[in-house]
Order: structure tokens, then C-alpha cells, then sequence
């Protein structure tokens, strides 16, 4: 059976503005259910589910919009309908369900890469480490840290699952999303297996970060959500392709553009420091290519910017690597790919036969993803 409907009104034309706010709301509703299923098993189970909730709450809503996007798009113009049954407030809860994927992404990322913050807060590995610690527990309080943590982002997983088939929608619209919905699942892992193997093997190969872009962001974060959201709406083949080939390109577009702040952009507005990921050594492609760039003009300054990815610690340090990066040209050609990418999205999304309207909102969101560094 459903869980309750949002309670605010919901309509299938509401704008991809008015989206964030009502996954909000009704990701609080899920959540305080499950509360009152399982409260009273044990503190620690209880613990698990307020971190989770902790950790869903707020953020850009990406996977959701784009969700809705699909939805919206397929019925603006793009040869899809509703089925029986499937009503404005169903459909906002499927779509909400790509957040609980997220979460399970982001606690395991966080485990992955020993974080011990996110967004001011604790990590839910090192939440769990501390009351290990301010209990005076048996063993390990980081071990014991991270097996809840891992054992938490699996909840997170297996509730997108049921969030999605309780979410109120058709059989026959459930069965149409479930395609893309086991594709997303195993690409967005199988990302984040190629993402820890370039970053072991020091891979500088420029194609492997192509690869991490493809499955560990575009596909989960672009491509997939839109694939969903036309599904549910029982859009045609030909409006799937077109969605997934914009989402490709703004996927692939937006983790460049995170790649090219995470060496040059402001704290101010991206608020992270200058230059991280030279500090830990992220294998990229803005990376890649400034070596194959390098060693082709300036194999001293290869050298130097080799040893330094992921050893350096000033900001000195930092700002020599910059300036490598930026004479070898990989910084401009990155710059450019990310253009070209957005602008074949965008021409991809007017040339669709869609709708003015969602169009346009298409077309804002790509050009505000990809376009951060203000």
C-alpha cells in the first residue's frame, strides 16, 4: 500500500523550481513512518535511521528534478501519457525514491574516502565511531563506525526500492521504470569501482576519468533520472534517446566542471578549498590531460606536477600546480569540452520537439550546472 500522499496540492505541469520543496516534504513523510514502524526494536537501529534521515535532509535535489523533468517531458511534447491511476502525488513520491540512492552513494563515498565531515556535519561513519567511544563499547570505534555506516547506505538502497514500489503508481509504470531504474543501481557502483581503481593504479590514461564520468555521474546524476521520469510517463523510444543523449552530455558536462573547481574555484562560491583536489590526489581528466600536455612540451614541469598530485599540502604548493595545468592547456581545453558539451545538450533538448516550457527549464538547469564558477 502507498504511504500518505504529500500534503501539499501537486500537479503533473508543476515546475522543476517547485520540485526540491516537495521532495523534501515528502521524504520527511516516508521517514517518519518508517519511525513508527520500527521504533522500539533497539536504540541502534534507531540511531541508523535518524542518521539517514539526518543525512537526506536539504540538498540540491538533482536526481529528483531531472526525474520530473522526464515526466514533464514526456507529456509536453514528447508522445507519453499517463496511465490509469498514476496521479501527480504518486509520481512525486517515485521520483523522491532517487534520493534514497543518492544517500547510500554519499555514505559509502564517505567511508571510501575517510571523510569525516559532510555539509558541517559528522559523516555517519564517524557518528557511529563516536558513540562507540563515548560509551566505552568493546573493540574498535572506528571499525564499529564504519560496519554501521555500510550497513546504513544498504538501508538507504533497500529503502529507494520500496519507496518506488509503494510510491502509488501503475503497475505498468512501475514495470517501464524498473529498466532503467537496475541500470542506474549497477552503473552508479560500477563507477565507483572504476573511480577507486584510476585512483589506486595512478592510472593517467585520459579515458579512464571518461569512464568514472560516464557511469559515476552522468548516468546516475542526468542520464538515468530523466530515462526514469520518461518511463513513468510511458514516453516513446525516440524522446528516451533524445533525454538520454542530453543527460549524457550535461552529466558529463557538470563533472567537469566540479573536476575544473575542485583545482581552480573560489571557496566563496563553492565552499570547499581552493585546489582539494590536487591535495588528495584525485585522478581526473582536467589531471590526465595536463600530463599528456606536459610531457609532450615541458617534461620538467610533468615531472613536478606528477609528484605533487596528492602530496602537496600549501597553498604555495597549490598554486604552482595551478599554473601548470593552466600552460599545458588543459585548463582552457577543458573549459571548451565543457562548452561544447553543454551546447550539444541544449541543441539536443530544442531540437526534441518538446514543449516551450519544459524546454526552457531544461536548458536553465544544464546552463546553471555546468556554468558554477560565479
Amino acid at each position: 500500500m502507498a504511504d500518505a500522499a504529500p500534503t501539499t496540492t501537486w500537479h503533473v505541469d508543476a515546475p522543476l523550481t517547485d520540485v526540491p520543496p516537495a521532495v523534501d516534504l515528502t521524504i520527511q513523510e516516508f521517514l517518519a513512518d518508517r519511525h513508527a514502524e520500527f521504533d522500539g526494536i533497539d536504540p541502534v537501529i534507531e540511531q541508523g535511521i535518524t542518521e539517514l534521515g539526518k543525512f537526506v535532509v536539504g540538498g540540491k535535489r538533482l536526481r529528483p528534478l531531472f526525474a520530473w523533468a522526464g515526466v514533464r517531458a514526456a507529456l509536453d511534447g514528447g508522445g507519453g501519457q499517463l496511465d490509469p491511476g498514476t496521479d501527480a502525488a504518486s509520481l512525486v513520491r517515485a521520483v523522491s525514491s532517487l534520493e534514497f540512492i543518492q544517500a547510500c552513494a554519499l555514505i559509502h563515498d564517505d567511508i571510501i574516502d575517510h571523510s569525516d565531515t559532510r555539509r558541517g556535519r559528522p559523516t555517519v561513519h564517524r557518528s557511529f565511531e563516536a558513540r562507540h567511544r563515548r560509551d566505552a563499547w568493546l573493540g574498535d570505534p572506528g571499525a564499529y563506525g564504519v560496519s554501521q555506516a555500510i550497513l546504513v547506505g544498504d538501508l538507504a538502497f533497500a529503502w529507494a526500492d520500496d519507496m518506488l514500489a509503494a510510491s502509488g503508481v501503475s503497475a505498468e509504470a512501475l514495470l517501464r521504470a524498473r529498466t532503467p531504474w537496475r541500470a542506474m543501481r549497477t552503473e552508479v557502483i560500477a563507477g565507483q569501482m572504476l573511480d577507486i581503481s584510476v585512483e589506486a593504479s595512478g592510472s593517467e590514461d585520459p579515458e579512464a576519468p571518461g569512464k568514472v564520468n560516464a557511469y559515476k555521474t552522468a548516468a546516475y546524476t542526468v542520464e538515468r533520472p530523466l530515462h526514469v521520469g520518461a518511463a513513468l510517463a510511458d514516453a516513446p523510444a525516440h524522446t528516451v534517446e533524445m533525454l538520454r543523449s542530453a543527460g549524457r552530455d550535461i552529466g558529463v558536462a557538470f563533472q567537469l566542471e566540479d573536476d575544473y573547481l575542485g583545482v581552480f574555484g573560489d571557496p566563496a562560491v563553492t565552499g570547499k578549498a581552493s585546489g582539494d583536489d590536487l591535495r588528495s590526489g584525485k585522478r581526473t581528466y582536467l589531471a590526465a590531460t595536463a600530463l599528456r600536455a606536459a610531457d609532450a612540451t615541458d617534461p620538467a614541469a610533468a615531472a613536478r606536477l606528477r609528484a605533487g598530485i596528492g602530496t602537496v599540502t600549501s597553498e604555495e604548493e597549490v598554486d604552482v600546480l595551478r599554473g601548470i595545468i593552466v600552460d599545458s592547456g588543459a585548463a582552457a581545453d577543458s573549459t571548451a569540452l565543457i562548452r561544447s558539451l553543454t551546447d550539444r545538450a541544449v541543441e539536443t533538448l530544442r531540437g526534441g520537439g518538446l514543449g516551450r516550457s519544459v524546454t526552457g527549464e531544461l536548458v536553465a538547469v544544464a546552463e546553471e550546472l555546468t556554468e558554477r564558477r560565479s
